[in-house]
Protein backbone atom coordinates (compact mmCIF):
# COMPACT_ATOMS: atom_id res chain seq x y z
CA UNK A 1 0.00 0.00 0.00
CA UNK A 2 1.22 3.45 -1.20
CA UNK A 3 0.73 6.63 1.33
CA UNK A 4 -2.47 8.01 -1.23
CA UNK A 5 -4.23 4.92 -0.58
CA UNK A 6 -3.61 4.50 2.97
CA UNK A 7 -4.64 8.00 3.02
CA UNK A 8 -7.92 7.38 1.50
CA UNK A 9 -8.16 4.90 3.85
CA UNK A 10 -8.12 6.57 6.93
CA UNK A 11 -10.42 9.40 4.95
CA UNK A 12 -13.30 6.60 4.29
CA UNK A 13 -13.81 5.97 8.31
CA UNK A 14 -17.23 6.86 9.47
CA UNK A 15 -16.87 10.92 11.12
CA UNK A 16 -13.23 10.80 10.06
CA UNK A 17 -11.74 14.59 9.16
CA UNK A 18 -8.27 15.21 8.71
CA UNK A 19 -6.43 18.56 8.40
CA UNK A 20 -2.94 19.56 8.06
CA UNK A 21 -1.22 21.56 10.88
CA UNK A 22 1.63 24.34 10.13
CA UNK A 23 5.02 24.52 11.40
CA UNK A 24 6.46 23.25 13.82
CA UNK A 25 4.18 20.23 13.77
CA UNK A 26 3.65 19.47 9.89
CA UNK A 27 1.78 17.17 10.35
CA UNK A 28 -1.24 15.52 8.53
CA UNK A 29 -3.51 14.47 10.54
CA UNK A 30 -6.57 11.91 10.92
CA UNK A 31 -9.36 12.27 14.00
CA UNK A 32 -12.89 11.32 14.85
CA UNK A 33 -14.71 13.54 17.45
CA UNK A 34 -11.24 15.32 18.02
CA UNK A 35 -9.85 12.44 18.79
CA UNK A 36 -6.45 11.57 17.09
CA UNK A 37 -6.30 8.04 15.31
CA UNK A 38 -3.59 8.64 12.92
CA UNK A 39 -1.01 10.61 11.28
CA UNK A 40 1.82 11.53 8.46
CA UNK A 41 4.88 13.79 8.57
CA UNK A 42 5.05 16.10 5.77
CA UNK A 43 8.68 17.65 6.20
CA UNK A 44 12.00 16.49 4.89
CA UNK A 45 13.78 14.11 6.21
CA UNK A 46 10.82 12.55 7.74
CA UNK A 47 7.91 13.15 4.97
CA UNK A 48 5.12 10.47 4.69
CA UNK A 49 6.44 8.61 7.59
CA UNK A 50 3.02 7.55 9.38
CA UNK A 51 2.30 6.60 12.66
CA UNK A 52 -0.72 5.35 14.71
CA UNK A 53 -1.71 4.27 18.27
CA UNK A 54 -1.56 0.83 18.79
CA UNK A 55 -2.22 -1.89 21.73
CA UNK A 56 0.56 -2.31 23.98
CA UNK A 57 1.32 -5.47 23.38
CA UNK A 58 1.06 -4.94 19.70
CA UNK A 59 3.41 -2.08 20.52
CA UNK A 60 6.56 -4.28 21.51
CA UNK A 61 5.60 -6.39 18.68
CA UNK A 62 5.90 -3.94 16.03
CA UNK A 63 8.81 -2.02 17.67
CA UNK A 64 10.89 -4.90 17.27
CA UNK A 65 10.52 -5.01 13.24
CA UNK A 66 13.20 -3.05 11.28
CA UNK A 67 11.58 0.44 10.01
CA UNK A 68 9.15 0.52 12.71
CA UNK A 69 9.80 2.51 15.53
CA UNK A 70 8.11 4.15 18.69
CA UNK A 71 6.96 7.70 17.80
CA UNK A 72 8.30 10.51 18.40
CA UNK A 73 7.09 12.42 22.03
CA UNK A 74 3.76 9.84 21.43
CA UNK A 75 5.82 6.63 22.48
CA UNK A 76 4.26 6.76 25.50
CA UNK A 77 0.91 6.58 24.74
CA UNK A 78 1.71 3.07 22.81
CA UNK A 79 2.18 5.10 19.45
CA UNK A 80 4.21 3.63 16.25
CA UNK A 81 6.13 5.73 13.33
CA UNK A 82 5.90 3.16 9.93
CA UNK A 83 8.96 4.94 8.03
CA UNK A 84 8.41 3.05 4.68
CA UNK A 85 4.26 2.38 4.43
CA UNK A 86 5.19 -0.20 1.53
CA UNK A 87 7.31 -2.36 4.07
CA UNK A 88 4.09 -3.03 6.00
CA UNK A 89 1.74 -5.92 4.03
CA UNK A 90 -1.99 -3.95 2.97
CA UNK A 91 -4.19 -5.81 4.96
CA UNK A 92 -1.65 -5.92 8.24
CA UNK A 93 -1.69 -2.03 8.05
CA UNK A 94 -5.78 -1.81 7.34
CA UNK A 95 -6.01 -3.92 10.62
CA UNK A 96 -3.79 -1.28 12.94
CA UNK A 97 -5.27 1.58 11.37
CA UNK A 98 -9.09 0.12 12.11
CA UNK A 99 -7.47 -0.39 15.45
CA UNK A 100 -6.02 2.77 16.08
CA UNK A 101 -9.91 4.30 14.26
CA UNK A 102 -11.95 2.11 17.03
CA UNK A 103 -10.18 3.24 20.45
CA UNK A 104 -10.45 6.77 19.23
CA UNK A 105 -13.97 6.66 18.66
CA UNK A 106 -14.34 4.17 22.12
CA UNK A 107 -12.79 6.56 23.82
CA UNK A 108 -15.58 9.27 23.13
CA UNK A 109 -18.66 9.40 25.14
CA UNK A 110 -21.91 8.54 23.18
CA UNK A 111 -23.07 11.41 23.00
CA UNK A 112 -19.59 12.65 21.43
CA UNK A 113 -19.72 9.23 19.55
CA UNK A 114 -22.93 9.82 18.00
CA UNK A 115 -22.45 13.77 16.89
CA UNK A 116 -18.82 12.07 15.40
CA UNK A 117 -20.44 10.23 13.59
CA UNK A 118 -23.34 12.12 11.95
CA UNK A 119 -20.31 14.38 10.23
CA UNK A 120 -19.96 11.15 7.55
CA UNK A 121 -19.06 11.43 5.03
CA UNK A 122 -16.09 12.00 6.00
CA UNK A 123 -14.51 15.98 5.61
CA UNK A 124 -10.93 16.51 4.46
CA UNK A 125 -8.96 19.84 4.49
CA UNK A 126 -5.87 18.30 2.68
Amino acid sequence: MDTRALRAYCARFPGATSRALDPPYNILLYEVGGRQFAYFKLSEPEKWRFSLRTTPDRFLELTGIPGIKPARYMARFHWVTIVDVHSVPADYLKELVAWSYDRALGSLSIARQRKALECSPSRSKF
